[in-house]
Formats: structure tokens, sequence, C-alpha cells
């Protein structure tokens, strides 16, 4: 099953972001068998992250919780908000993504 991971950045966001993203991305590593999709969120017109999503596929809700809950951004505060929801894949298109990462 799919979920949805999305967090928007806390007022400490920057810096929390800073000092927990070596063990995000190892999280991240670490997982690379569920992880679909991940990225961070930002500003229309800069490179200001507003927040992250990630997309999981796991066998339920339980083991959605569980990624979401140990993930280290969560587990450091970054996020004012945060939420866990499932999804159905529609649409498809892998070919269709950016070959860089902002989307170029």
């Amino acid at each position: 099953m799919l979920y949805m991971i999305y967090g928007v950045d806390g007022d400490d966001a920057e810096r929390i972001r800073a000092e927990t993203k070596p063990d995000h991305f190892a999280y991240l590593a670490a997982h690379e068998d569920i992880l679909v999709l991940g990225g961070a969120t930002l500003a229309d017109e800069s490179q200001v992250r507003t927040g992250s999503l990630l997309v999981i596929n796991v066998p339920d809700r339980a083991a959605a919780d569980e990624f979401a809950n140990n993930e280290p951004f969560f587990r450091a505060g970054l996020f004012q908000h945060r939420t866990v929801n499932r999804m159905r894949r529609g649409q498809w298109n892998p070919d269709a993504a950016p070959k860089t990462e902002e989307g170029e």
C-alpha cells in the first residue's frame, strides 16, 4: 500500500534540518526498499525549503506510522505539522519525471 508522508517545516527548520540531514539520508538509504519518492517541498520563487514529502510502499498503516514516527526529521521536531495518508497510484508516468533534482 502506498502512503504519503507530508511535513510542513516549523520555525527552527533550517537549524534542525542542517543538524539532522545526515541521519535523515541514512534512514532513507536503510529503507530504500520501501521508498518510492521523496524530496523537499520548496517555495515557489526560491530554493527555500518549506517541508518534505515521502511516498512509501508498506503493507499497512502500522508500518507507515512506524516509518514516519522514526524518521529523523520528525523525531528532531522539524515539522510544525505532519500528515500520513494512504493513497492510490493513479497515473504513473516516470518518463515525465525531471532528469535533475530541481526539475530541469
